[in-house]
C-alpha cells in the first residue's frame, strides 16, 4: 500500500468525519431529535455524492488514483459508509445480479442492526 494513498484516505476521512459531525448537529437543531433526520440526510447525501464522483470519474474527470481515493474512500467513507454500501448494491444490480444485490441489502441492514443489539446486550450483561 502506498503512503500517498494512505495519506489521501486519512485526510479525506478527517474531512468527511467532521462534515458528518457538523451535518448531524445542524440537522438536530433544524429538525429536532425525535427522528434520526441527521443520519438519514447524511446517508442520502453521501450516497448521492459517491454516485456523482463515480459518474464524473467515468465521464469527465481524469484524476490520479490518490485523488479518487481521497474523494470516495476518504471523504465519502468518513462521511458515511452507507455511500459505499449503496455503490456496492448498485454494482451488483448493474451486473444483473439482482438476487445477490437484494440479499446484500437485506443482510447488511438486518445483520448490522442485529450486531448492534447483540453488542449492547453483551456489554450490559458483563458490565
Amino acid at each position: 500500500m502506498s503512503p500517498q494513498l494512505l495519506l489521501a484516505v486519512a485526510l479525506g476521512g478527517a474531512i468527511g468525519s467532521v462534515a458528518r459531525y457538523l451535518v448531524g448537529i445542524a440537522s438536530g437543531r433544524l429538525f429536532g431529535m425525535a427522528f434520526p433526520w441527521g443520519t438519514l440526510l447524511i446517508n442520502v447525501t453521501g450516497s448521492f455524492l459517491i454516485g456523482a464522483f463515480i459518474g464524473l470519474f467515468a465521464t469527465k474527470w481524469d484524476l490520479p488514483q490518490a485523488a479518487r481515493v481521497f474523494l470516495t474512500v476518504g471523504i465519502c467513507g468518513g462521511y458515511t459508509t452507507f455511500s459505499t454500501f449503496s455503490l456496492d448494491a448498485f454494482y451488483l444490480i448493474e451486473r444483473g445480479e439482482l438476487a445477490a444485490s437484494a440479499a446484500y441489502m437485506v443482510a447488511s441492514v438486518v445483520l448490522s442492526v442485529t450486531a448492534l443489539v447483540a453488542a449492547i446486550h453483551l456489554i450490559r450483561a458483563i458490565g
